[in-house]
């Protein structure tokens, strides 16, 4: 073989190599990209998990705010006859001492 021949040889080997040595590279970053991409996946998946079982859904929502708009109003009702009882206690109060002594 001649060294023109060889050179040339040695050049393709060369340039091969760094083919074969650049796709191995980029192959480890793809395959570490995607490594990344399930670890995301799995922590997506792990936090869509807890905020379904920590947190309450519109509806339970709902419910719960009407629930506590019904208790304010029954209180609210219970405050209401309550001034009126304590009202008609003033009144019955004064209309005891109001009226006329008798002199002996």
């Amino acid at each position: 073989m001649t060294p023109e021949i060889l050179t040339g040889l040695l050049g393709l080997v060369t340039l091969v190599g760094a083919a074969f040595g650049y796709w191995r590279y980029f192959e480890s970053r793809v395959a570490g990209a995607k490594d990344r991409a399930d670890k995301v996946a799995e922590d997506l998946a792990a936090h869509r998990l807890h905020t379904a079982e920590t947190y309450v859904t519109k509806s339970g929502m709902r419910e719960i705010k009407d629930e506590i708009l019904g208790a304010v109003s029954g209180i609210r009702d219970d405050v209401r006859h309550l001034a009126t009882r304590i009202d008609g206690m003033h009144e019955a109060a004064n209309k005891v001492r109001t009226a006329p002594r008798r002199s002996s």
